[in-house]
C-alpha cells in the first residue's frame, strides 16, 4: 500500500511486517507490548468512542504526558482517523502557556498522563470556556479513564471517515517552544511531514524488524516524526525515563536498540561521564584510555580507524563503551541543537556513528541529515530530496557563501495558526516559488561522495552586534568550549558592548577532578568556582579556542555561574532552556545582569 495519510503507516506495518511488540513499555516491573494488531484495534475503538461522544472532524484534541508512551500513538492515530487536529503539549511548560495554548486552538479534549498533569490541566481549564473534558492514560477515581472511550460501534464510520481524509488536511497543530513571547501554532499536514519521514527512511537505510528506543519527547516534531519512520518497520521501546538510561539495569541494556535519536546535549552528559571515569583511572589504565581517546581526534566518516593500535585500543576502550550503551546501536541520530563535532568523533569512531540532522517544527522538520553514505562531522548533512534549499548570501555580515537558509518543498508547514502576519513574515518569494525563512545562518561545504553539505553557522536572531558594529555568531564558538570536559553550559554576550564575553557553568564532576588535583577542598560549586585554580583552568580553555576565532570573535573575559540552566524550575521562576534545551539568551542575560555588568564594569 501507499502511505498518504500518517495513520496509514499503521496499516502499512501491519501489511508488510505485522509485529508481536510493535510499541511497548515498561510497567512495574514488566515490559507490556501491543502487536500491530491491537494498536490498530485500540486506536479505531478510540476513534469510535470520539465520534460517539460527539467529537467531529476539525476539532482539536490535546494531550500531554511527562513520558513517552503506547497511549499516545494510539491517541494520535484515533484522532487522525476521523479528522480531528491534535495538539501536543510539552508537560512542563508555564500554567500561563497550557492557558494560551489552549485558548489559541480552541481545545475541546486533553488527554494527560500521570504525576501533576491532570492537575495542571484542569487549573487551567477554569480559564478556557472551549476544554469541556479531560481523560486519564491512568486509572484514578474521580476521573475519566481514557479506555472508558473504547467502542466498536462505530468502528464502520471511522474506517469510511479514514478513507476520506485528504493527504494535504490539517493534522496537527505544534506549538513551538520558543525563546521569547507566545508560542506560535505550527500547521502541519499529513503531506508535510510523510514527505520528511520518507526521505530520511530511505537515506537512513532502516532494517525491518530492528529495535528502536524512544524517549525524546513525542509532542516535539523530532520524535513525532521519527515515530512514524519507526511505525514503517521498527519494534519501538518507549524509555523508562531519561534517568534510566544507563547501568546495568538501564533502559539501553534491556532494550539493546539498534537505533535512537537524541539531543546533543544528552551524549555530552555521556560523554562526561566517560571523560570523568578515565580520571579516576590510575597507572597505565589510564594512559591507554586517554591514548585510545587521542586517536579520535581527526576521525572522519568514511575513514574508519584500523591497524594494530586501534585493534588494541578498541578490544580494551571502545567496545566497553558500545557495551554501556546496550552493545547494538547502528547509529544515533541528533538534532534540535548544534552537536560538538568533537564528541561526535569520538562516539563514531568508537563504532557509535553519530549522525546529525537539521530542521525546523515548521519544515516538519527535516531539511538535511547526515546517512550511512554519505556524511561528515561538523556538519548537518545533505538536504533531503524533497527540499530545494537556497542561501540567501550577505557575505559582508556572515562570511564567504554564508547567508540566512530559506527552504522550499512539500513539507513547509501550512502556516502558524491565527497568525496570518506572522506567516507572511516568514516567507518570501524567489523565481515565482515560495522560501520559508529558516532564520538559520548556513552555507554549503564540500564533502564526501563529491556531495555538498549544509554547516549551520548561528541563528540569525542570535547574531550579537558589538558597539563598533561588527557581527559575531555565537553558536560555534559555544559549541567549541563545550568540547572542553570542565566547560557544561555556556553562553556568548558582548550585543552593543565593546567585546565578547561568556558566562560559564563548569562540570561539577570535572571540577571535583581538578579540585582533587589541585589539593582544593571541595566545599561546593559556588564556592569552588572562585578559586585561582579553576579561574586559570578556564582561562587556559578560552586560550585555546580563541585562535580559531577572528579577532573580533575572541573571548575576553568570562564569568563563571554556579548553577545550572534548566528546562524547568520546582521554583515557579522562569526556565534558562526550552524544552528542547536551547538557551533563552534574553532570561539567562536578565537573570545574569549583575554578572554581565560586573564584566563590563572595568
Amino acid at each position: 500500500m501507499i502511505v498518504r495519510r500518517l495513520f496509514d503507516y499503521l496499516y502499512f506495518q501491519k501489511e508488510n511486517h505485522p509485529l508481536e511488540k510493535s510499541i511497548g513499555q515498561k510497567k512495574g516491573s514488566d515490559w507490556v507490548f501491543y502487536s500491530t494488531d491491537q494498536l490498530i484495534s485500540a486506536s479505531e475503538k478510540l476513534a469510535s468512542g470520539l465520534l460517539e461522544r460527539g467529537f467531529k472532524a476539525g476539532d482539536k484534541i490535546s494531550f500531554v504526558s511527562y513520558k513517552n508512551r503506547p497511549e499516545w500513538v494510539v491517541i494520535d492515530i484515533a484522532t487522525q482517523m476521523i479528522g480531528i487536529i491534535n495538539v501536543p503539549l510539552y508537560p512542563t511548560i508555564s500554567p500561563k502557556e497550557y492557558i494560551y495554548i489552549l485558548n489559541d486552538a480552541e481545545v475541546k479534549a486533553c488527554f494527560v498522563g500521570d504525576l501533576d498533569l491532570y492537575e495542571k490541566v484542569m487549573k487551567a481549564k477554569e480559564e478556557v470556556p472551549s476544554l469541556k473534558e479531560i481523560f486519564t492514560m491512568d486509572k484514578k477515581e474521580g476521573r475519566v479513564f481514557w479506555e472508558t472511550l473504547f467502542t466498536e460501534s462505530s468502528i464502520d464510520k471511522v474506517k469510511s471517515y479514514a478513507e476520506r481524509i485528504d493527504p494535504d488536511a490539517l493534522a496537527t497543530i505544534i506549538y513551538t517552544s520558543g525563546t521569547t513571547g507566545n508560542p506560535k501554532g505550527v500547521m502541519l499536514s499529513h503531506t508535510n511531514i510523510i514527505t520528511v519521514v520518507n526521505d530520511t527512511c530511505r537515506s537512513l537505510l532502516s532494517v525491518t524488524g530492528e529495535r528502536a528506543l524512544s524517549f525524546l519527547p513525542f509532542c516535539h516534531i523530532f520524535e513525532r516524526a521519527v515515530i512514524y519512520g519507526y511505525l514503517n518497520k521498527s519494534s519501538i521501546v518507549h524509555c523508562t525515563g531519561t534517568d534510566n538510561l544507563g547501568g546495568e539495569t538501564g533502559d539501553l541494556q534491556t532494550v539493546k536498540p539498534n537505533f535512537f535519536t537524541t539531543v546533543p546535549r544528552l551524549l555530552e552528559k555521556v560523554y562526561d561521564k566517560i571523560y570523568s571515569k578515565g580520571l579516576s583511572l590510575t597507572g597505565a589504565k589510564k594512559k591507554l584510555f586517554f591514548w585510545a581517546l587521542k586517536m579520535t581526534d581527526n576521525y572522519e566518516h568514511g575513514s574508519p580507524l584500523s591497524g594494530f593500535k586501534f585493534a588494541i585500543a578498541d578490544k580494551l576502550i571502545f567496545s566497553k563503551w558500545r557495551e554501556a550503551l546496550g552493545g547494538s546501536l547502528r547509529a544515533i541520530v541528533t538534532g534540535a541543537a548544534p552537536m560538538p563535532a568533537k564528541i561526535a568523533r569520538v562516539f563514531s569512531a568508537a563504532g557509535i556513528p553519530v549522525l546529525e540532522g537539521y530542521g525546523l517544527t515548521e519544515t516538519s522538520p527535516t531539511l538535511s541529515v547526515n546517512n550511512f553514505s554519505n556524511a561528515k562531522i561538523g556538519t548537518v548533512g545533505c538536504v533531503i530530496d524533497s527540499v530545494d534549499l537556497h542561501i540567501e548570501l550577505d557575505e559582508e555580515n556572515y562570511g564567504k557563501g554564508a547567508g540566512e537558509i530559506l527552504a522550499a518543498g512539500p513539507n513547509i508547514m501550512q502556516g502558524y495558526y491565527n497568525k496570518p502576519d506572522k506567516t507572511a513574515e516568514v516567507f518570501t518569494e524567489k523565481n515565482a516559488k515560495q522560501y520559508f525563512r529558516t532564520g538559520d545562518i548556513g552555507k554549503f561545504v564540500d564533502g564526501p561522495g563529491g556531495k555538498q553539505y549544509l554547516k549551520i553557522t548561528d541563528r540569525k536572531k542570535e547574531l550579537l552586534k558589538t558597539s563598533g558594529g561588527k557581527y559575531v555568531a555565537p553558536a560555534p564558538i559555544e559549541s567549541k568550549l563545550k568540547e572542553d570536559i570542565l566547560i557544561e553550559q555556556v553562553m556568548v554576550i558582548g550585543d552593543g558592548k565593546k567585546f565578547v564575553s561568556a558566562l560559564i557553568i563548569p562540570s561539577e564532576d570535572a571540577l571535583k577532578d581538578l579540585c582533587s588535583k589541585k589539593n582544593i577542598a571541595w566545599t561546593s560549586r559556588e564556592d569552588v568556582i572562585k578559586k585561582p585554580e579553576v579561574l586559570s583552568r578556564i582561562q587556559e580553555c578560552i586560550d585555546k579556542i580563541n585562535p580559531l576565532f577572528s579577532k573580533v570573535e575572541q573571548i575576553k573575559k568570562f564569568k563563571l555561574i554556579s548553577a545550572p540552566w534548566e528546562p524547568i524550575k520546582t521554583d515557579g521562576s522562569s526556565s534558562e532552556l526550552t524544552p528542547t534545551l536551547k538557551l533563552k539568551r534574553r532570561i539567562i542575560r536578565e537573570k545574569c545582569a549583575l554578572d554581565i555588568q560586573e564584566i563590563y564594569s572595568e
